[in-house]
């Protein structure tokens, strides 16, 4: 009447699926945290450490997706997304303070939303960066940020992101770019800027 066997071979597969889903949130708390610190080393201008950071986030990823691939039920591990994310706002961060480029969401080997989400969340680290940079009288590069946020949130604008959870992270772009903008007013009314 009753196939035990498959019920037995159902038991393993959920088995797998939950070592596996604990693989995948171990290791994204991982991909989180070193992404975290790369931030931290590009703010206080250690890159050589940023880099290393940023290749030992990749290298989890890497691993990461490959079991993802075997399993595509996986993909929907939140915590998996919450790493790409921080990821994405590291090497982006990283891209701009060292190359003053952007990387790609194609250069990155992300999906979109992960991408997005990073973006949104550069702009911050960015409004960090413009203060850090007015203290140190580089004028010029706080107005090389204005221009990019302003950039990515003209881009975001042309998105039609509803009521999803993009949609509320973006809306951090604009008071991001406020934020830098207040800045560089303020350096203009102190005659510091042309």
């Amino acid at each position: 009447m009753l196939n035990k066997k498959d019920y037995q071979f159902m038991r393993k597969e959920l088995e797998k699926f939950d070592k596996d889903r604990e693989i995948i949130i171990k290791r994204s708390r991982d991909i989180l945290k070193d992404s975290k610190r790369a931030i931290y080393s590009v703010h206080r201008e250690d890159l050589k450490e940023a880099a290393n950071l940023i290749k030992k986030a990749e290298s989890e990823i890497s691993k990461l997706k490959a079991i993802i691939k075997k399993n595509p039920l996986l993909d929907s591990v939140h915590a998996f997304n919450a790493g790409l994310q921080e990821y994405a706002e590291a090497a982006c961060y990283f891209g701009f303070v060292k190359n003053k480029k952007i990387p790609t969401k194609k250069q990155l080997k992300i999906g979109a939303e992960d991408y997005l989400m990073g973006i949104c969340d550069l702009t911050g680290e960015l409004g960090r960066r413009a203060v850090n940079l007015s203290v140190k009288k580089k004028y010029n590069e706080v107005l090389k940020i204005r221009e990019l946020v302003d950039d990515i949130y003209g881009e975001f604008l042309k998105f039609n992101l509803r009521n999803s959870e993009l949609r509320k992270k973006s809306d951090s772009i604009k008071w991001n770019l406020k934020k830098i903008e207040d800045i560089v007013y303020d350096l203009k009314t102190k005659g510091l800027l042309k």
